[in-house]
């Protein structure tokens, strides 16, 4: 079967069934209201795209704490959870899949965001470099985080069984746990930024503890096969780094294997557009090609996809479904485009971060 046939085709991810193999992939897109309550215009927003295999929501904080930018959304209150209701049952009424991606940012965040809070938490006192948007939509160096004690770990743990029974609340048909781009769970398994000398720091085995803690503690709400998780191997942004990436990495899939999930859904390295442009770095690993083979469950790809090179991954078996990030930002009906062979709309960055319709429900079908 070519690429462009399976594309098309029906998958199952544990007991997900997508229609087709096209995922939105989680956007950050800082319009939430106040109360971190995800704005009305999402419903239109998602049940636009509803014609994706699975939409991914943008990420989504557990707690006030998890909060890394303004005007994200949470999944920790009754007022959130409402509204995700509504958002669910738009996608559903268009006979979409939608799973909530849960979210906490340890130490990229900002006091000013969660003031009741304090300063950020991550695994060790150790800041990253650059500077961050505040609560006051400008950027102020990062601060140093408070290490995390064991009672704060046992928090969060707990912290993510809670948002999972919202997202059931909500009607979500899964989670999708974030462990990638320098956020909380991934600050645990690299040793640029775990250097605890406790049970979750120091060896490979110790740094894996808490992803594997939040994943049996999620699957306490949800059935395993309805929970993803998303991994950034060899990613930089957020200032993170492994000394050795591949065993490290390894080992997770390995670790991965033994929950049944859903999917594990990872990004490839070589889109830059963190940095604010559309670069491709091609000299970067290629992950798909060396993790792959070492999880035995289904596998969303991430990362700079176009339409052949999605239809290449997927002919080549190095990925069940791609997911589409900035093409889908843009074209609310990437799938019907993508089977027709249509001209698709071009996005417009400076409208990705804030504001209201404009670059976010605006954008033309065909």
């Amino acid at each position: 079967m070519s690429g462009k046939e399976m594309m098309f085709t029906p998958v199952r991810l544990g007991s997900i069934e997508l229609k087709n193999r096209l995922v939105m992939a989680p956007l950050t897109r800082m319009r939430a209201i106040a109360g971190d309550v995800p704005n009305p215009l999402a419903q239109v927003y998602y049940s636009q795209r509803a014609g994706a295999g699975l939409i991914i929501t943008e990420a989504t904080q557990i707690s006030p704490l998890g909060m890394g930018y303004p005007a994200t959304p949470g999944i920790y209150s009754a007022e959130q959870t409402a509204a995700w209701k509504k958002i669910v049952e738009a996608v559903h009424a268009q006979d979409g899949k939608i799973v909530a991606q849960l979210w906490h940012v340890g130490r990229i965040s900002h006091s000013s965001l969660h003031p009741e809070q304090g300063l950020p938490q991550a695994p060790s006192a150790i800041a990253p470099s650059g500077q961050t948007y505040g609560a006051d939509w400008k950027l102020h160096p990062y601060e140093i985080p408070q290490a995390m004690t064991l009672e704060d770990i046992a928090r969060l743990i707990k912290e993510f069984a809670v948002a999972s029974q919202n997202a059931k609340v909500a009607g979500f048909d899964g989670v999708e746990i974030h462990s990638a781009n320098g956020y909380l769970l991934d600050q645990f398994l690299q040793d640029k930024t775990n250097q605890r000398n406790d049970q979750y720091g120091g060896s490979i085995n110790n740094r894996l503890r808490l992803l594997g803690e939040v994943i049996e503690s999620v699957a306490t709400v949800f059935p395993s096969d309805c929970i993803g998780v998303r991994l950034s191997p060899y990613g930089s942004f957020n200032d993170i780094s492994d000394s050795d990436p591949i065993s490290l990495f390894n080992a997770v899939m390995q670790k991965l294997n033994t929950y049944q999930l859903s999917y594990v859904h990872m990004i490839e390295p070589r889109s830059t557009t963190a940095g604010g442009n559309d670069q491709v770095d091609t000299e970067a690993p290629i992950t798909s090609e060396i993790f792959r083979a070492a999880y035995q469950g289904k596998f969303i790809s991430a990362g700079g996809y176009d339409q052949a090179m999605g239809e290449a991954v997927l002919e080549a078996g190095l990925a069940d479904a791609i997911a589409y990030g900035r093409l889908y930002i843009s074209n609310p009906d990437l799938a019907e485009r993508f089977k027709q062979g249509a001209a698709l709309n071009a996005y417009d960055r400076a409208t990705f971060y804030g504001g209201a319709e404009a670059g976010y429900t605006d954008y033309p079908a065909l």
